[in-house]
């Protein structure tokens, strides 16, 4: 993954005005959109769509797109002084990782708050944009070291399903998590991988296959 020194912002916010905004006005977003604006991101949309690759000034339009609604989202959580980090992920995605601040409440237990804090800025984006670009939102590496973590809890999981030559059950997890064991065992020849259970009890199971 590598880092991108674009930018590391610093959000000041006054919270008795940021009170007084509108929905709309917190998304970033004028009640009606600008013909300019528009037309930047139906050229980017096209191009995307067409699979041409973008500009690095046509990735930093839709960061600097992310970032707004980011920082409007904080906010309304009393965070008003954070860095927010630019990466590019190992996927193609673009991953900001916000810092500072007393932000572990938006993590939650096992992440879910930093689960639903990304299906809301994935919802604009794509609202936003009138296509997926995909952007992941990270809280002070929380994602990365939980990745690491994953992977080295599947590939031990599917060591003891070969000693023991049988199955073994990991804990739920939610899709990203599930799919992130599949990946890492999938050129285990000695296991196979599958899920059972619906969300949010959905678990992957490992099984030893010869």
């Amino acid at each position: 993954m590598g880092y991108v020194a674009r930018r590391v912002d610093t959000l000041e916010v006054d919270m008795e005005d940021e009170r007084d905004l509108s929905p709309k006005q917190m998304e970033g977003t004028p009640s009606t959109p600008e013909p300019r604006e528009d037309g930047e991101l139906e050229s980017l949309r096209l191009r995307y769509e067409a699979g041409e690759s973008l500009s690095d000034e046509e990735v930093d339009r839709i960061a600097d797109i992310a970032v707004t609604y980011v920082k409007s989202l904080l906010s309304y959580f009393g965070e008003t002084q954070v860095a927010i980090d630019e990466y590019d992920g190992d996927e193609g995605e673009l991953i900001l990782d916000v810092s500072g601040g007393n932000l572990a409440v938006l993590i939650g237990r096992h992440g879910r708050t930093l689960e639903a804090l990304q299906m809301i800025v994935s919802s604009f984006m794509s609202n936003k944009l009138h296509f997926h670009y995909p952007v992941s939102i990270d809280i002070e590496g929380y994602k990365s070291r939980r990745k690491e973590k994953v992977k080295s809890l599947a590939r031990s999981a599917a060591n003891r399903a070969i000693r023991q030559q049988g199955q073994v059950v990991l804990a739920p997890m939610n899709a990203y998590e599930r799919r992130l064991v599949h990946l890492t065992l999938l050129e285990n020849e000695e296991v196979s991988t599958h899920s059972e259970g619906e969300d949010p009890d959905r678990r992957v199971i490992i099984t030893f296959v010869r």
